[in-house]
């Protein structure tokens, strides 16, 4: 048998074994109040079990995150959820959040700010994903260049609510571009997803890899590590 083929099966042998202790410390068959989120403490074995919602849900969420680090052999990252990233915050009490901070900031050229200057509403923005130009801040998105999702899961998770807080609003990694294509980029690193632009993707790796080296908690699982080296190789060619 291969060896990939005996880590497989391992790894679904394991999986199993974790889905069918998780679905037992799931179980009714007990009495006891419930709290607010639908589950309680068992007093006999100190465990938390859920019943209902929004418990349940939760619960089935983190079953299958864990069922999916098992199976691509890499660490369990808990579940991610985008608002404990807090981001788009007002930093310097001046009412423009961090989005409009940097849609100015990377205007080319004059903005038009709403009436009470919160809000960007018109300027000049160079995409790079594209290399198209857009006019209408409401074209655009402010891009996490490395995604909160992608650093939650790849160590991110451990971070106290301000560090996450710092990451989802530092100007290192933070892009105006087309909102279609950040929409299609989602939570996939450069490994998955490359900007459209060719002559923009070098430059793009080169960011990924400045806003690593600033959170050097954020590691790539070992087969993304190799294609990213390849390709910052081909960059250098």
């Amino acid at each position: 048998m291969g060896k990939n083929n005996f880590g497989v099966q391992c790894a679904n042998a394991f999986t199993a074994v974790v889905v069918n202790l998780l679905m037992v410390a799931g179980a009714s068959g007990h009495g006891g109040g419930l709290d607010g989120n639908g589950g309680h403490n068992d007093r006999k074995n100190g465990g938390y079990h859920c019943h209902r919602e929004p418990c349940l849900s939760t619960h089935a969420k983190q079953r299958q995150a864990l069922e999916e680090a098992v199976v691509e052999q890499r660490q369990f990252s808990p579940v991610y959820l985008r608002s404990d990233w807090k981001h788009w915050i007002d930093t310097d009490n001046d009412c423009m959040n961090t989005r409009h901070e940097m849609l100015k900031a990377q205007a080319d050229g004059p903005i038009k700010l709403s009436p009470d200057g919160c809000y960007v509403s018109t300027g000049v923005w160079n995409d790079p994903f594209s290399g198209k130009r857009f006019t209408r801040a409401s074209d655009l998105d402010v891009d996490h260049i490395v995604p909160l999702k992608w650093a939650n899961d790849r160590g991110g998770h451990r971070w106290s609510a301000s560090i996450k807080e710092q990451f989802a609003n530092d100007p290192t990694n933070l892009l105006v571009v087309d909102d279609g294509l950040n929409q299609q980029k989602g939570a996939q690193g450069p490994t998955e997803w490359l900007p459209p632009n060719q002559a923009f993707r070098c430059e793009y790796l080169a960011m990924w890899q400045q806003v690593l080296t600033k959170y050097r908690e954020l590691k790539f699982m070992p087969s993304e590590q190799r294609i990213f080296n390849r390709q910052l190789v081909a960059c250098q060619l």
